[in-house]
């Protein structure tokens, strides 16, 4: 609960949320690991924020590790900015511009006894390879800098050791070192959790950005006033199979009440579901 928040401007959108939508950045057909999840097929479109939500052991994070490439994929393709990508592990994914925000950061993202500088760097420091080994360190400093001032980090420096920063703060390294593969797709699993209420609002603020920059966003939250707040159309996932769509165009309304209708299913089982 947001105490004492108006939540009417706390979810800002200054992407074109109700307008036209750009181009299908990521097609996801027929995917599946061959058992807990099902194939599952959905279309994200250029500079929009797709909303995955769902109970509990819905599928919503292994449907997210199979087309990042970090869980082995029984079944289906993926597409990406018109092109077919075969990701076998998550670099194959970084280099083709897809990228996954992982829900567990301090045991799955961070390197917490390492800097803020060396965690926002690690993804690129190809980039600063020079001859016979060496590192240009004065460009990697020089995009810590900037990535503390874009993502407004707090910390007073650089130098600072990740682990001793809070969770918002630490969730910002690791979106910042997402962000300077500059990718096409962005996948953002559980994006808020555990950080406070001033980082959410900046998370949100860096979420409508990126839409606004053209980047395609996945959003999976257990949080509903979240996914409904941040969300263009939200995709829900029941049993390992996506069982519908609310907002956008799919004539039914984003809220709380059609997301946990479909979430709980009524006593139905799931059918194969392709959302567009």
């Amino acid at each position: 609960m947001m105490v004492g928040r108006d939540l009417s401007g706390f979810y800002k959108k200054d992407h074109d949320a109700h307008g036209s939508r750009g181009p299908v950045i990521l097609e996801v057909e027929n995917v599946s690991d061959g058992g807990r999840v099902r194939p599952c097929s959905f279309q994200l479109h250029e500079g929009e924020v797709l909303g995955i939500a769902g109970l509990v052991g819905s599928g919503r994070t292994e449907l997210a590790r199979l087309i990042y490439g970090a869980d082995r994929r029984a079944s289906g393709t993926i597409t990406l900015d018109g092109r077919r990508i075969d990701p076998k592990q998550p670099l194959d994914a970084i280099e083709a511009g897809l990228v996954y925000l992982t829900e567990d950061r301090k045991g799955q993202g961070l390197f917490l006894d390492m800097s803020v500088a060396d965690n926002v760097n690690l993804g690129v420091i190809g980039r600063d390879a020079r001859r016979f080994g060496f590192l240009d360190r004065g460009r990697a400093r020089s995009r810590a800098a900037d990535a503390i001032k874009a993502l407004s980090i707090r910390v007073a420096s650089p130098a600072v050791n990740v682990g001793a920063l809070s969770g918002g703060n630490q969730q910002k390294v690791l979106l910042s070192r997402l962000l300077e593969t500059k990718p096409k797709v962005l996948i953002l699993d559980e994006p808020t959790r555990g950080v406070d209420i001033g980082a959410k609002s900046e998370i949100y603020r860096i979420i409508d950005e990126l839409a606004k920059s053209g980047v395609g966003v996945i959003v999976i939250s257990s949080e509903l006033p979240e996914v409904v707040g941040v969300a263009d159309r939200v995709l829900v996932m029941r049993e390992g199979a996506l069982a519908g769509e609310v907002g956008g165009a799919s004539g039914t309304p984003a809220t709380q009440e059609s997301i946990i209708a479909l979430a709980t299913g009524a006593g139905t089982a799931p059918a194969a579901v392709s959302v567009h």
